[in-house]
């Protein structure tokens, strides 16, 4: 085009060059002759010509270009509905013979007078073949000459036609002279006469006896846009149908026009098309209120697509519909390639997750490198793209501590030790979403499958070495107004390359669904390929069938952990996977083949304490090694599968018994034995006593304490029992009758035939004539004996009792001296100074405090506790029995047995044969019997009491029924 050209079409540039420019205050004003590319056709007789852009990232200017002295008909428009007869095939015609084709243009009438358009003429350079097939010189074809030739135009009321034809008549009449020359304009007209004769005499175009006029029909007004979708994929040539262009939105969004023979119910159908995989920016649009600015890089993108598709007749595919299922998603075929493609390649578009997911997998790698190409280079949009700066390293090698969800991991770094839980990292997979596992506290319940996808990734990952790439971190709320700072990577294990590839490909996962600005993982596609994959075959997540998950047992609660634990026990050896770890020796466990989550501690040994959770109240502190005990099962225990043989169940609900570790491919082993060797637990002590310990568990904890390890490295309190030096005791035997009962084996008792109870019966009666029953100031000061009020359903009347405990600011606990009973009494009406002749100094306690001897039960606040009174009780209330007085034991109480008349067995036999009391532990029995004279009848009376004890255990008596009695109930006994 020459200079000329380009200087005037300047006048006519606009930022909407597919629709024809307006008149305005400077009219187009085009040289005489010129050259220029033509970018479409609005009829048979009009163009849009475009020079060369004025400015960078500036659109062409373009120009209206109308043929002189002809007329085409009109398309439908706004204004008229419906297209003039031959409307559209004249402008077909000059679409496919000129659109993006330079012609040579010739201006007859331009400026204030031709409005806002160029009248003239334009021609289009053919080349000539010779006959040999040599290339010829090129013609010109005079296109508004050809337009009313091929029937597409009629000639306007045409200026010199009677002078045409009077020149005519004249050159016949004078025969022989020379005719008259005629002007360009008149040859012009003449034959344009010529054209319109022979267009009619072969009955072309609008001369024909029924010219085409089009059915036009809408998308969404005529037809919905999903039928057009679904007929295109049915019929059309491999998926594709021929439509033109007629007009761009901006680059990614055009208007088409179906003319595909081969879906005649949907020809001349229009329809918005966005194209498949990107969204390029959006153009502004001033007359919103409030005006709407362009997105950076709009224009361009549209100048983009305008020169290379607009009015082009191209093949087009179809694959869906946005979501409002108005606009189609689909490609366009253009010869020269896909341009998507294009435009991500010069960052004029971005890519789109959701049209992503509508393609095949096999199209979507070529756009995802031309983006990042356009991202390193910072075309476009990427201008100011920067990659993602990360706070942590790259790439992380560690094992998997643990799994905290489907899509989140705990891993320990590789040379990092465990000493804390800030030295974990925590990874998410990048660009999935797991289903997540519900909260109890925030009433919120467990997605579909979230329990089988943390199980999937805990199978393959637990334990085992990982490599991972970090691409990309997030700030992710963790509680409200909190953040964390979490990195998302791809975590390859094993022969796994992608664990979130696989978990998408077994339907347990889903793709994230990422805006067009954020980052994600280079795998994404693959990704979205394995999502598809199992959508296909209906896995997990897209399965038809409705999700149903049973419940799981919580045996964690203490009466139906001892309602179960006899299934447990008869299981044998069970596989089991640790849930939580509470110390180093009291887990949660899943057990799979019983379906339910136990307590469970290993027999035999002790745990020192940890530090509380935080938040805790009420915790005790720590003891040493109780946190290295705890995270050295965590670091070997969390997650991970073992093998348990349950032997019992405590009164607390937990499960005891051995525990077995048993990793994947590893060997076997004892994780008693493990913590015991370490020095992060003991042996228990009492266990040793009894001979209950196995060797293997005191060889390693002698093993421990000469290597100095753990717990052994600090200096140990001595192990031997502190005895008292008191005087010895010789058995002596009298007949008792209880007074009191406070437990199973702990009462107050008077002597028969002893005249004392008596006598201070009668005492405080005389007493309580003297003084009547009010009370009387007095300093209740706790160890102080002093008269207080009791009805025993007689009466009321003042008894001596013992100060014992305050009870706030009136009240006090007292102990009844004569009785062995104890009641919490006001101060100011239920006590009374006691006279000093009543005194224990001058009249000891008539009531004898003593306990069964070797006899352990359990408190009243516990049921087998009220069991053992209630024995006690319906076996000696209100009868004299037979006691044998020991010795005092290391409490300072009086160690009897009692016996019966008629019975040879002694009721703490009885007691301990029903299985609601234990034999008192070795170190007591010592104490007993080195504070008699003679030590013998106590070493008989504990092998007799412990063959009862061994028959309640066989027999699963009382407290033995639902198993072996472990240490945490020993400790309430």
């Amino acid at each position: 085009m020459s200079a000329s050209t380009d200087a005037a079409l300047k006048q006519s540039a606009t930022s909407s060059s597919d629709q024809p420019p307006k008149g305005g205050a400077n009219p187009v004003v085009l040289p005489k002759q010129g050259v220029a590319r033509v970018q479409s056709v609005l009829s048979g007789d009009t163009a849009v010509l475009l020079g060369r852009p004025t400015q960078p990232n500036q659109p062409p200017p373009a120009v209206l270009f109308t043929f002189a002295s002809v007329t085409a008909p009109r398309l439908a428009s706004k204004s008229t509905p419906a297209d003039e007869p031959g409307a559209f095939p004249a402008r077909e015609w000059l679409r496919k013979l000129v659109v993006g084709k330079s012609v040579r243009f010739q201006t007859l009438k331009q400026g204030a007078s031709a409005g806002d358009r160029v009248y003239g003429w334009l021609f289009l350079e053919e080349p000539n073949t010779s006959s040999n097939g040599a290339d010829g010189s090129s013609s010109s074809v005079h296109l508004a000459l050809e337009c009313v030739r091929q029937g597409h135009a009629t000639p306007k009321a045409l200026k010199f036609s009677q002078n045409i034809a009077d020149t005519t008549n004249t050159s016949s009449n004078d025969a022989g002279n020379e005719p008259e020359e005629l002007t360009p304009e008149q040859e012009y007209e003449q034959a344009l006469l010529q054209a319109y004769k022979e267009a009619q005499e072969a009955k072309r175009g609008i001369h024909s006896d029924v010219p085409l006029v089009r059915s036009l029909k809408n998308a969404v007004e005529d037809f919905a846009t999903l039928a057009l979708v679904e007929a295109c994929k049915k019929k059309g040539d491999k998926g594709k149908i021929t439509c033109v262009v007629e007009h761009v939105f901006d680059g990614s969004r055009m208007r088409c026009q179906v003319t595909d023979p081969a879906l005649p119910e949907f020809l001349y159908a229009n329809f918005t098309l966005l194209l498949a995989g990107i969204s390029c920016p959006r153009i502004g649009n001033p007359k919103a209120d409030p005006p709407v600015a362009p997105e950076p890089c709009s224009d361009e993108a549209r100048q983009f697509t305008l020169a290379r598709l607009l009015q082009r007749e191209l093949p087009v595919s179809l694959i869906g519909t946005d979501k409002s299922g108005g606009s189609a998603v689909g490609s366009v075929h253009h010869p020269k390639g896909n341009i998507a493609i294009e435009l991500l390649k010069v960052g004029l578009a971005r890519m789109t997750d959701w049209s992503v997911r509508l393609m095949e997998p096999a199209t979507v790698p070529a756009l995802r490198v031309a983006e990042n190409n356009a991202k390193r280079s910072c075309l476009g949009v990427w201008a100011s793209y920067a990659p993602p700066v990360l706070s942590s390293a790259s790439e992380i090698q560690g094992i998997v501590f643990e799994v905290q969800s489907g899509d989140t991991l705990l891993i320990l770094p590789d040379g990092k030790p465990y000493n804390s839980d800030d030295d974990l990292v925590k990874i998410s997979l990048a660009s999935i979403r797991a289903p997540r596992v519900g909260n109890e506290r925030a009433n919120r319940p467990d997605e579909p499958y979230s329990h089988e996808c943390k199980e999937r990734l805990r199978v393959l990952t637990i334990g085992r070495p990982v490599k991972v790439e970090v691409h990309y971190e997030r700030e992710i709320p963790v509680q409200p107004e909190v953040t964390e700072k979490r990195a998302f990577g791809t975590v390859s294990v094993g022969k796994h390359p992608d664990l979130a590839e696989l978990l998408c490909r077994e339907g347990l996962a889903t793709t994230q669904r990422h805006r067009d600005d954020d980052d994600r993982s280079p795998r994404y596609d693959d990704l979205i390929l394995a999502e598809n994959t199992a959508k296909e075959s209906g896995k997990g997540l897209h399965s038809s069938n409705e999700y149903k998950r049973g419940a799981i047992n919580d045996l964690t609660d203490p009466r139906k952990a001892k309602s179960y634990s006899g299934a447990l026990i008869r299981a044998g050896t069970l596989k089991a996977v640790v849930d939580h770890v509470f110390n180093g020796a009291l887990f949660k466990l899943y057990v799979p083949s019983e379906n339910c989550y136990i307590r469970f501690a290993p027999n035999n040994i002790r745990c020192p304490q940890p530090s509380p959770p935080p938040g805790s109240k009420g915790s005790k502190a720590a003891e040493p090694f109780g946190d290295e005990s705890k995270r050295h099962a965590r670091l070997h225990m969390t997650q991970r599968q073992v093998e348990i043989d349950c032997k019992g169940v405590t009164n607390s609900g937990i499960i005891q018994g051995s525990m077995f570790v048993a990793p994947a491919g590893g060997q076997r082993r004892d994780y008693t034995i493990e913590l015991i060797g370490a020095g992060l637990a003991t042996v228990d002590q009492r266990k040793i006593d009894f001979g209950e310990a196995p060797k293997s568990l005191i060889d390693a904890q002698n093993t421990a304490k000469q290597n100095k390890v753990g717990i052994w490295s600090i200096e140990q309190p001595s192990e031997e029992v502190a005895v008292k030096v008191v005087e010895k005791s010789k058995e002596k035997t009298t007949n008792i009758r209880l007074s009191e009962i406070r437990a199973g084996n702990h009462f107050f008792y008077h002597t028969v035939k002893d005249p004392a109870p008596q006598v201070m019966e009668e005492s405080m009666k005389k007493f309580t004539s003297k003084y009547g029953v009010a009370g009387a100031p007095c300093d209740p000061k706790v160890g102080k004996v002093v008269a207080a009020v009791f009805d025993d359903g007689t009466g009321k009347c003042w008894y001596r009792a013992k100060v014992i405990e305050r009870k706030g600011p009136s009240k006090v606990s007292v102990l009844f001296i004569d009785h062995g009973n104890v009641a919490t009494v006001p101060v100011a009406t239920h006590l009374r100074p006691l006279d000093v002749s009543l005194t224990p100094e001058r009249i000891p306690p008539v009531a004898k405090e003593a306990v069964l001897a070797l006899t352990v039960c359990r408190s009243l606040d516990k049921d087998e506790g009220v069991e053992a009174a209630r024995m006690l009780q319906s076996m000696c209330w209100g009868k004299d029995l037979s006691a044998v007085l020991l010795g005092p034991d290391e409490n300072g109480k009086m160690a009897t047995t009692l016996t019966r008349d008629g019975s040879d067995e002694t009721v703490n036999a009885e007691l301990i044969g029903s299985g609601l009391a234990r034999v008192a532990k070795q170190p007591a029995i010592k104490v007993l019997a080195s504070r008699m004279v003679d030590g013998s009848p106590v070493l008989k009376l504990a092998t007799d009491l412990q063959a009862a004890e061994e028959a309640a255990r066989k027999s699963r008596s009382g407290m033995w029924r639902y198993g072996d009695v472990g240490d945490d109930d020993e400790d309430g006994i």
